[in-house]
């Protein structure tokens, strides 16, 4: 039976002066090393849907959201970078910030994430407008979705939430999320199942990375 699985990411609220920020919304969200980068995670508890030996089979995920991003005051050329990743590895914050510039693609600006490991991944990039600055809400420039929906026999699917900032002293909001997994466990041959319950515990396993 499939079942549908749910996990709420809090609203991101900034202030910038133009030097430093302060999160308002500091509850669940933290600043990667003085970078304006901002990240939240949590992770989606398969165990009891993984338990007597079956394997996780994703029939979809989406991203649900109310509103975009606002910018106050609005100023022209601020931008507004947000990732959204599901994946069956955990990732180091770094790592995570690192999806935005590479995604799960192959190279030196890279996550180290790779297709397989991606259930889903989404990246957004929002502009403040000249033609929409009376509204304060930033405009979508691109939106590009990439994953997998791979299998696994893991007891966890890590979820981050990742915003990036560049612009001029403003305040700013990037409102909550809700990430929407479907999922089926079924069994399947146990060879299969035991290759793949191996692989869930290495990439579980391996050593933090910088």
């Amino acid at each position: 039976m499939s079942k549908t699985l749910a996990k709420e990411f809090a609203q991101l609220s900034l202030d910038f002066d133009g030097a430093s920020f302060n999160i308002i919304t500091a509850n669940q969200w933290r600043q990667l090393s003085g970078q304006p980068y901002f990240i939240s995670s949590t992770y989606f508890d398969l165990a009891g849907l993984t338990m007597d030996d079956k394997t996780l089979f994703f029939e979809g995920a989406t991203i649900q959201e109310v509103l975009p991003p606002v910018n106050t005051p609005a100023t022209a050329g601020n931008i507004i970078q947000v990732a959204d990743i599901m994946c069956s590895t955990p990732l180091t914050d770094t790592e995570a910030a690192s999806f935005l510039l590479g995604g799960n693609f192959s190279g030196p600006a890279s996550s180290t994430l790779t297709f397989d490991q991606t259930i889903y991944g989404r990246v957004r990039t929002f502009n403040a407008d000249l033609d929409n600055l009376a509204s304060g809400y930033m405009i979508a420039l691109g939106d590009n979705q990439l994953g997998s929906l791979e299998s696994t026999a893991s007891d966890r699917i890590y979820c981050y939430r990742v915003v990036f900032f560049s612009g001029v002293p403003c305040r700013f909001d990037v409102y909550p999320a809700r990430y929407i997994l479907r999922a089926n466990a079924k069994e399947e041959p146990e060879f299969e199942y035991l290759m793949r319950l191996k692989r869930s515990y290495e990439l579980q396993n391996e050593p933090d990375r910088d």
